[in-house]
């Protein structure tokens, strides 16, 4: 198991640096491809995007492919996505090979957390998830840090998107060598995937995962402007705050890993929402002095990847038999966040300016914790109807 989660690790950290780099470099890329800062923004809304959509697409045509090679599959995918990156001139050909990016990720991150899920026993489900998504919240620790900080220190965003291919041929090599061979598990159509979502207690959780991380990215999408007045634009600065962001954020997902087994999804999930909401409520101050903003960061970090592994408990735990669907379903829903929370982030700049970005986070954030709450008593509902049954059918 060990083993495995390591090489599951590997793959995520790579593809979770290309997820958080962009943001870093998004002035270089606007003043690269002639283009405002909005609609560079769109790359990120492509990539994730095309994450989404595509995720339980592919999930369903992959399979019947044995984990190993889905896994290298996929990011032969990714790496060929940012290769085109760093070669495309045109804002549109960019555009395109973030699309191509989003497959391979796609293919590759959906497929980890279900294994990883898979090889655990039901006693350390939380602890295996948070150890794979370690390898996401590691890459905004030193991936998306070192590779915005190469863009600044050369003058070239391309430089990063290099620093982006050799991460997964890096990532390509450890699971060639570290992965042992796993079968994948019985074939689901596309219909049955995503049936869940018709499930209140899916529909709902998955729905509080949308709202949180469609909070979170509304700042983190422009995060480059929403914290400039900290950085006066040097890239090298905003790494540092980012390695910052990223190592809280390693230690909210260990953490939120633990304490979710020890004391339940519920009371994680709720704690890191309402102090997230309040730490973006504080962010159009908090963000204008270097102490102040490294405080929120931190808050950020570790309550926002805090809620990542407790929401997964939470939805394996409602429906066992179907993890590997609701992992799945988790993951996209995410990336369905992000490619909103690009959007968001755009309306509420026009609408307030980049420095108040927080304020529409924290709104989102805190409709998170009712819908959250509604979870939790679906559950409730649903687990007390099932043993007034069982105990009926005893009776009998």
């Amino acid at each position: 198991m060990y083993r495995s989660l390591a090489a599951l690790a590997v793959g995520v950290f790579a593809i979770g640096t290309d997820t958080f780099v962009i943001a870093g470099i998004l002035p270089a890329i606007t003043t690269s491809l002639g283009v405002s800062t909005t609609t560079a923004g769109q790359l990120i809304t492509a990539y994730a995007l095309s994450y989404a959509v595509l995720s339980p697409i592919m999930a369903a045509v992959t399979a019947r492919w044995p984990r190993k090679r889905l896994l290298l599959a996929g990011l032969a995918v990714f790496v060929v996505g940012n290769l085109v990156t760093v070669f495309a001139q045109a804002f549109g050909l960019v555009l395109a090979s973030r699309v191509i990016a989003g497959l391979g990720s796609a293919m590759v991150t959906p497929a980890s957390t279900a294994t990883a899920a898979a090889l655990a026993p039901p006693e350390r489900r939380g602890w295996a998830i948070a150890v794979v998504m370690t390898g996401l919240s590691a890459s905004t620790a030193l991936g998306a840090p070192i590779g915005t900080a190469l863009g600044g220190i050369t003058g070239d965003w391309r430089a990063t998107m290099y620093f982006v291919v050799v991460l997964g041929v890096l990532a390509m090599l450890g699971v060639a060598v570290l992965m042992p061979k796993v079968a994948p598990p019985p074939a689901v159509s596309l219909r049955e995937r995503l049936a869940p979502i018709a499930d209140l207690r899916v529909g709902l959780t998955l729905g509080t995962t949308l709202l949180v991380y469609t909070g979170l990215y509304t700042v983190y999408s422009y995060i480059s402007l929403s914290f400039d007045r900290v950085t006066g634009g040097d890239g090298t600065v905003l790494a540092v705050l980012l390695l910052v962001w990223g190592l809280a954020g390693t230690a909210g997902t260990l953490g939120a890993g633990v304490l979710t087994d020890r004391l339940g999804n519920r009371r994680v999930i709720n704690t890191v929402v309402i102090v997230a909401a309040l730490d973006f409520a504080l962010l159009p101050w908090t963000s204008r002095y270097p102490a102040t903003a490294v405080i929120a960061l931190i808050v950020w970090g570790l309550c926002g990847w805090g809620a990542l592994p407790a929401q997964t408990h939470r939805l394996i735990s409602t429906l066992p038999a179907a993890a590997p669907l609701l992992t799945g379903l988790a993951s996209a829903t995410v990336y369905v966040g992000v490619s909103l929370a690009a959007a968001v982030g755009a309306a509420g700049m026009a609408l307030a300016g980049p420095y108040r970005l927080g304020l529409f986070g924290a709104v989102l954030i805190a409709l998170a914790l009712g819908c959250a709450e509604l979870a939790h008593r679906a559950i409730r509902a649903r687990s007390a109807t099932a043993d007034t049954v069982l105990t009926g059918a005893r009776s009998r």
